[in-house]
């Protein structure tokens, strides 16, 4: 189950990217969110997506990946396409079945909504697959800097993601533990129908959630044993300095705003 999960999970090709720092990266992937948000019509979503493309290409990670990051919200993006087609109501009628009518702009709204999702997911992944953990770590400490002025911790605040994502691969080793162990007791989840195995999987809460929080208990003792306190001055395993790379990386994210926001202004 744990060779499934792509999210947090960093692949080394020794790509350009994989050296760009990940305060630049941070800062590209907030960027990229704009831009998203921003496409409205098909010219700025092409660029958006030639521009995605590029960056993934550039990684030299097979773009495979990046579509197996995308899949699991396939449901999502499935919804989101309906619920446009379902509530606009412009262009030309295309198609009627009782009260409900698709039209062009329906279509058209539906596929640029899904596509951005897909494309916000699988890019994303990016930070992910050329970023360590503990890099990923130091640049969003960097980049959450200023919100101490208003007596926010970052470190608090990245101490707690680093947890959260590390903990992702050892909950879904307990699921598949405790799976197999119902399987070899006669309930196995590949032969029930969809109704059984829903309720199996409600019945897989209470033992998941009950071993999250006997590790998380373990991993506050270990490190209040070891003396670990927030706050308190610590030393960098890598040092992070800010590049002429780094700066054109950032700067390529906001030409694609730019070019997504003079786009919807014409």
């Amino acid at each position: 189950m744990r060779n499934k999960l792509l999210f947090g999970r960093s692949i080394d090709t020794g790509s350009w990217v994989h050296g760009v720092d990940p305060r630049a990266k941070l800062t590209g992937m907030i960027l990229y969110l704009a831009a998203i948000v921003i496409v409205g019509s098909w010219p700025a979503l092409g660029i958006a997506a030639a521009f995605s493309l590029a960056y993934m290409i550039s990684t030299r990670i097979p773009l495979k990946y990046y579509a197996k990051a995308a899949k699991p919200l396939w449901v999502l993006m499935v919804f989101i396409f309906a619920v446009q087609c379902l509530t606009v109501k412009q262009g030309d009628e295309l198609f009627r079945l009782g009260s409900w009518a698709l039209y062009t702009g329906g279509l058209s709204s539906g596929l640029i909504a899904a596509s951005r999702m897909a494309l916000l997911v699988s890019f994303t992944a990016i930070l992910t697959f050329t970023t360590t953990p503990g890099l990923l770590n130091q640049g969003l400490a960097g980049v959450l800097t200023p919100l101490r002025v208003i007596g926010i911790s970052a470190q608090r605040l990245t101490l707690m993601m680093s947890i959260a994502l590390r903990f992702i691969p050892t909950i879904l080793d307990e699921t598949h533990k405790i799976l197999k162990a119902q399987a070899a007791r006669g309930a196995d989840l590949k032969e029930m129908p969809w109704k059984e195995k829903g309720k199996m999987l409600v019945s897989l809460l209470v033992p998941v959630t009950v071993s999250a929080f006997r590790r998380a208990e373990e991993l506050v003792l270990s490190m209040e044993s070891r003396g670990y306190v927030i706050g308190a001055p610590r030393s960098e395993y890598h040092l992070l300095s800010w590049r002429l790379r780094d700066t054109l990386f950032v700067v390529s994210y906001v030409a694609l705003v730019a070019v997504v926001l003079s786009i919807r202004w014409i």
